[in-house]
């Protein structure tokens, strides 16, 4: 209904809104030793922008640093609206288990094995650009993914000639980024998925969508994390919805725990951007957490702006 659709770009409108609102002081703070001259002068990059790899589900513009290994469990329950007869979702549970790995400091490979749709998917994520503070320092950063999935399922008509390229869908996404302070870091993420297979004649294999991501610090330990992906019109089925995802990261030594509510039940680009079918105002909303812990495999180096 247009009613609806105007009334959710509204609230996704403001809630942004408001999550800039919220770190208004803090540039404030950030501008003023601006002009009291207490810009550091020795160029270094910037870090911690967010707590983990990912906001929630997408990519975040962080990465591992160079010999370490990083084992994610990403976990989503069913939803919400299921009722007490479902334990409100907590009796399914979608689960996608991954390790990601730094090279460098710059380059980063992932993979991961979803009980959705039993998929594998593969990942290089590369950093070009890097923020930096002090003189000639870049003022953002930029990464580059790019990826492949493979649908794990059985063949639905298995009496055809079925290729196995047609189990594989790829994308590629930037991120644009920007720590603005301790506090706030907003990104852009502009994505490219294609499907080597479609259900119809009529579906799309090139499915163009816009993320955006963004954290705000509350405490030393506690973070407040948002995502959302629009998919540009008349891509998908109208059964089709938006991804918005809501959560708090907690740190806890060297465990980052993240706790969120997302209409979203896919946990790789391809799955979640052309997948998402779920209704925050029907209450299609699914309880989740992710947990990171991180390996040191390779003694490190002393960190170098490279």
């Amino acid at each position: 209904m247009p009613f609806m659709r105007s009334f959710k770009s509204k609230s996704v409108v403001f809630f942004f809104f408001l999550f800039s609102l919220l770190s208004a002081k803090s540039f404030a703070q950030d501008d003023l030793l601006s002009l009291l001259g207490d810009e550091p002068n020795k160029k270094e990059f910037v870090k911690n922008a967010f707590k983990a790899t990912r906001v929630i589900s997408a990519q975040s513009m962080e990465q591992v640093a160079a010999g370490v290994l990083d084992f994610r469990i990403l976990h989503r329950f069913g939803r919400v609206n299921g009722g007490s007869r479902e334990a409100y979702g907590l009796d399914q549970a979608t689960i996608r288990l991954g390790l990601d790995y730094g090279i460098s400091n710059r380059v980063m490979v992932g993979i991961g094995r979803s009980s959705n749709k039993k998929e594998i998917d593969v990942y290089a994520k590369y950093r070009m650009i890097w923020q930096g503070k002090g003189k000639g320092s870049i003022p953002f950063s930029l990464i580059f993914i790019s990826g492949v999935v493979k649908d794990g399922l059985e063949w639905s008509n298995p009496e055809r000639n079925n290729y196995y390229t047609s189990r594989l869908a790829f994308y590629q996404q930037a991120i644009l980024g920007r720590k603005f302070s301790d506090v706030f870091s907003l990104q852009l993420m502009p994505t490219l998925v294609h499907r080597n297979i479609v259900k119809t004649t009529d579906d799309l294999h090139d499915i163009y969508s816009m993320g955006v991501g963004g954290r705000i610090k509350l405490t030393r330990r506690l973070a407040l994390t948002a995502e959302y992906f629009y998919n540009l019109p008349d891509q998908l089925s109208a059964t089709n919805t938006n991804p918005l995802s809501i959560g708090i990261d907690i740190e806890t030594g060297g465990h980052v725990f993240q706790l969120h509510f997302t209409n979203a039940l896919g946990m790789n680009e391809r799955s979640l951007i052309t997948d998402t079918n779920g209704s925050w105002e029907k209450g299609d909303i699914h309880f989740g957490f992710n947990i990171s812990r991180v390996f040191t495999l390779s003694k490190p180096k002393s960190f170098k702006n490279k």
